[in-house]
């Protein structure tokens, strides 16, 4: 006889208890052997080796016991367990056909479905204990889970629920449509493919932190449509290449990058969420292994003449009346007609405004905020062709577009020395015997644009190599101002509201206020004139003093200040391809001393500046010192002895 396959074993047997083959294809209550028209059940002993035992007729007792259930098996068979057995009736009971509770299929485990996506992403959700057999009810389900909000799995944060409205990728209608509606659809369905990518990436992202950025298919959608409606309305005249610019800086954006803008997004359109902020972490104070006796015994080695270096801005003389008389008389025949210094373009200025009260004319400056980059050149260049210049702030290639920020006035800068003299006459250091010798000092100053062109607004000096502060103040500028350039410079107009008149004493309610990344500092005083703070840096200096900036040329000509004792960083660590190229700051910061500066996005700090500043020259100072030891220079008394 074939050995059977099991494929009837789950249908209960048509003769119920009255089936009398040996082995049988069909269900029965007990899978042991019996014998025909044996009725008497029978317990094989454990360890008797003889013939299996006859299938042995349950005792009804038995159907009334619990059957139980793994946990694995899913909620569907365990309530089917919960269930009362029904009752045969009629012929079934007759027959002894069984019910459903006594189908083997109900006892037999049950392999779980494979977990989806979604559900293995619950891992807060509580796991069922393999001891519990019961389903829990919904009562105490509904206490014991926690639905992860927003997309954070196990995030005990509640944020405001955000609903998108059904909206499909279609323009929304304007009143004055910038292009046509298939030139617009085009545009919309890139900028949304665009999207799209980042927040595959951002959900594919290990950060758990930025989970909750994750957008759904609507809030997409609806985010597209926002931006693309708000650059039709406020750029209609520029509309194709601002929105390509915005595509392409889309495609070449980092995953943070993108977290910043959809936190912008949602702050917009659902709700405000704070910015995730990294720990400010305070940089480690430079070691030189010297003593700040032996610092500054070395420094003066340092010191740059800058005789010869005047063609690059550095001033070495005052001009003359005459000079200054010459350039007063271009300033008037030129009608106040200037040269924008972000856009490029010619407009008019107004210095003490014009009868209507304007100061500029030209309309809205649109420009690139950073300067071209210029890719490094490699050995494939004459296969592949060399990289063109692209701008930074939008990754644009030099030359394509006009902009990709817009200001409300155009603005200009002076560097001629006989101009600047016209609006301030430059002054030596002088000297002040009364104070003897003075220790260096690190300078840093910050400008903005006024009607007179660029002009000092905030002034910092601290000590070296200790980085005292020495002085801090803001400085109202002589002509009225055009724009705080305050991604650069780190001033903003609420700093002036804010500001008290210069000498007033430091109240205990003055509290420090927020500034940007590790930048914590009370109100600063407000000085009212640049003339005024100049004559508080010379309270510091002697001719001899050692003043040390970073491309001090600008520090030196905004102060109008000439000063024959100068380090200046830009000379310390010059570019490869020499002046009038320059390192930034922020590159020799992260060199030489591996610390992040001007990081923030309220623009730079002039005191977190002037230090880094200081910090570059003792490197040097450490540097020169060893040259020193080797030929034999040695410290006694606090001096620099030479050898032999």
């Amino acid at each position: 006889m074939f050995t059977p396959l099991g494929l009837f074993e789950g249908i209960p047997c048509p003769q119920g208890e009255q089936c009398a083959l040996l082995r049988c294809l069909f269900s029965h209550e007990s899978n042991e052997p019996r014998s025909a028209g044996d009725s008497t059940p029978k317990i094989r002993a454990s360890g008797d080796d003889g013939p299996p035992s006859k299938r042995a007729k349950l005792d009804r007792s038995a159907e009334k016991a619990q059957v139980p259930v793994s946990s694995s098996s899913d909620e569907n068979t365990r309530e089917m367990t919960k269930r009362p057995n029904p009752v045969p009736t009629g012929s079934a009971r007759q027959s002894g056909v069984q019910g459903i509770s006594e189908l083997q299929s109900i006892t037999r485990e049950v392999t779980p479905p494979t977990p989806s996506r979604s559900e293995l992403s619950r891992s807060s959700w509580p796991v069922p204990s393999k001891a519990t057999t019961a389903v829990p009810s919904k009562s105490n389900a509904s206490k014991t889970e926690t639905k992860p909000e927003n997309g954070t799995p196990g995030s005990s944060a509640k944020l405001p629920p955000r609903q998108a409205p059904k909206e499909t990728l279609n323009p929304r209608m304007l009143t004055k449509a910038p292009t046509s509606h298939v030139g617009r659809t085009a545009i919309l369905k890139k900028l949304h493919g665009a999207m799209t990518a980042h927040n595959e990436k951002l959900r594919k992202d290990k950060n758990s932190a930025n989970k909750c950025f994750i957008l759904t298919p609507d809030e997409l959608v609806t985010m597209a449509l926002d931006e693309e409606e708000k650059t039709a309305k406020d750029n209609p005249g520029v509309y194709g290449n601002v929105i390509k610019l915005r595509i392409v800086k889309l495609s070449k954006m980092g995953i943070e990058e993108w977290v910043k803008e959809v936190m912008d997004h949602l702050n917009t359109r659902y709700y405000s969420i704070k910015p995730i902020q990294k720990p400010d972490i305070k940089p480690n104070p430079l070691a030189t292994g010297m003593t700040v006796e032996e610092e500054l015994a070395t420094v003066p080695f340092l010191i740059t003449p800058i005789i010869g270096y005047e063609k690059y801005g550095y001033v070495t003389k005052a001009p003359t009346e005459t000079e200054i008389a010459v350039a007063k008389e271009g300033v008037d025949k030129s009608n106040g007609w200037e040269k924008c210094d972000r856009c490029g373009g010619r407009f008019q200025v107004f210095p003490g405004r014009r009868e209507d009260g304007v100061l500029t004319t030209g309309g809205t400056c649109t420009y690139h905020p950073s300067r071209p980059l210029y890719p490094q050149r490699k050995k494939t260049d004459h296969v592949t062709g060399s990289q063109e210049p692209y701008y930074p702030c939008c990754n644009e290639p030099m030359g394509t577009s006009s902009g990709c920020t817009k200001a409300d006035s155009h603005v200009f800068k002076v560097s001629e020395t006989k101009r600047l003299a016209s609006v301030l006459q430059f002054e030596t250091t002088p000297r002040q015997p009364e104070k003897g010798p003075l220790e260096p000092v690190c300078v840093d100053c910050e400008m903005g644009y006024t009607s007179m062109g660029m002009e000092l607004i905030r002034l910092t000096a601290v000590s070296w190599p200790e980085g005292r502060d020495l002085l801090d103040v803001l400085v109202r500028p002589i002509g009225e101002m055009l724009d705080f350039n305050s991604r650069f410079s780190g001033v903003y107009q609420k700093h002036y509201i804010d500001a008290k008149p210069y000498g007033t004493p430091v109240s205990t309610t003055d509290l420090p206020t927020k500034e940007g990344k590790g930048r914590s500092q009370s109100p600063l005083q407000l000085v009212k004139s640049p003339a005024e703070a100049r004559d508080l840096l010379f309270k510091l200096l002697q001719p001899e003093t050692p003043l040390i900036g970073h491309a001090i040329d600008n520090d030196l000509n905004v102060c109008r200040i000439i000063h024959p004792t100068i380090i200046d960083t830009v000379l310390l660590y010059p570019h490869p391809r020499g002046l009038p190229i320059r390192n930034s700051l922020k590159s020799l910061a992260s060199r030489h001393l591996g610390r992040d500066i001007q990081t923030g996005d309220h623009g730079h700090d002039s005191r977190e500046d002037s230090v880094t500043t200081g910090d570059l020259v003792r490197v040097k100072v450490r540097e020169k010192w060893k040259d020193l030891n080797k030929n034999g220079w040695k410290f006694e008394n606090g001096k620099l002895v030479p050898p032999g």
